[in-house]
């Protein structure tokens, strides 16, 4: 805890895990913090599954948030891969947790009292001097702190503004992403894939898939929901044609999923049953809405400048593979308080700090 002066604050840019995470930690080293999101909708609805690592699990320990894994999430057993024809290739025991995207928003978001985040709040530019940053914002609004933290993605604006060479690079090809209640599913299907993490592996390809809690944040076996991510290959060009919606409207890094042309899901549905294990081509065809995720790699040089720090996916992005971008961004928020807490009288410093403990951290993941 901060003592002997005007009690410290941070503005924290992006309200997701990464910016959740980063008030949290704030706050327990003496900081006022202030979350702005761009987005207005509640994104406790993203539908997305997460790999959970020990390290995520300490981290929720140190913002108080005390819960056995397998009471938020699904522990699977280990790991199953199957041939184009459904038979079981190979298998592996490792044991894991695999949770909600939106269970683990839903327990930060609570534990951040709600004066402490505004959505709808888009930043539009940024300056600093020696003494503070201001932020402003596309509303014409401006805030004024000793310290800015950038937990806004990939796509970061402060990184734009602030690193603008650090730019991703599409690494030539994307996933499919989808979820399918179990209940959809039939018998045989969720016999084989229930408690397992699922592979199947056509030439050149990869899909994958787990269970994670239903609606209600439900964990028991048949009231779950299955996720994939199936990896595949695609040039600039297929790229284009697959982020181009039912207007013709091309996107140029992703799409929203009611988005998507009719006759793009079709082709995905048809390559499914082309291709895969017929277990995974079921849950293809009963996912109601599909969706697709460019893969992207990202790196920056830097982490800080000034009183302006990065952390999560806005410095570095690793590919999905590796299941580590929560668990990245957790850690980086837990170095930045940590780092804080040693010279809170010095932030450039601290800055410093944090960037030569959590840089090589973000090139190993990336490596």
């Amino acid at each position: 805890m901060t003592t002997g002066r005007a009690q410290p604050r941070a503005i924290i840019v992006g309200g997701s895990l990464a910016g959740l995470f980063t008030a949290l930690l704030l706050r327990q080293v003496g900081w006022r913090v202030d979350v702005y999101e761009r987005v207005s909708v509640d994104l406790s609805a993203r539908r997305a599954g997460i790999v959970t690592h020990d390290e995520l699990w300490r981290v929720l320990e140190c913002v108080g948030i005390r819960c056995e894994p397998r009471k938020v999430g699904v522990e699977v057993s280990g790991r199953t891969v199957l041939d184009s024809k459904g038979a079981v290739a190979g298998e592996l025991a490792h044991p894991q947790v695999l949770m909600s995207w939106g269970r683990l928003y839903s327990l930060l978001r609570a534990a951040l009292p709600n004066g402490e985040y505004h959505a709808g709040k888009s930043l539009t530019a940024l300056e600093q001097d020696r003494a503070a940053v201001t932020a402003r914002f596309a509303d014409g609004s401006t805030e004024c702190a000793e310290l800015l933290v950038a937990a806004d993605g990939i796509h970061s604006m402060v990184r734009s503004l602030i690193f603008p060479a650090a730019k991703p690079v599409y690494a030539g090809y994307f996933a499919w992403r989808g979820l399918v209640e179990e209940q959809a599913l039939s018998a045989g299907v969720r016999q084989v894939l229930g408690d397992r993490f699922g592979f199947c592996l056509p030439p050149g390809e990869q899909m994958l898939g787990y269970p994670v809690a239903g609606a209600g944040e439900e964990l028991r076996a048949g009231r779950r929901r299955y996720n994939f991510v199936w990896y595949r290959p695609a040039g600039e060009t297929e790229l284009a044609r697959l982020l181009t919606d039912i207007d013709g409207i091309r996107h140029e890094l992703s799409i929203p999923p009611n988005r998507i042309r009719s006759d793009v899901v079709s082709e995905l549905r048809q390559d499914a049953e082309r291709l895969l294990a017929p277990q995974f081509a079921e849950v293809v065809a009963r996912t109601e809405q599909p969706f697709i995720q460019a893969i992207f790699d990202l790196e920056s040089q830097h982490m800080a400048r000034g009183r302006v720090v990065l952390l999560g996916d806005a410095p570095f992005v690793a590919r999905p593979h590796v299941g580590m971008g929560v668990t990245k961004a957790a850690g980086d928020a837990a170095a930045l308080a940590h780092a804080i807490s040693l010279t809170p009288n010095d932030i450039v410093a601290a800055l410093a700090r944090f960037e030569a403990a959590r840089r090589p951290r973000g090139m190993a993941v990336l490596r």
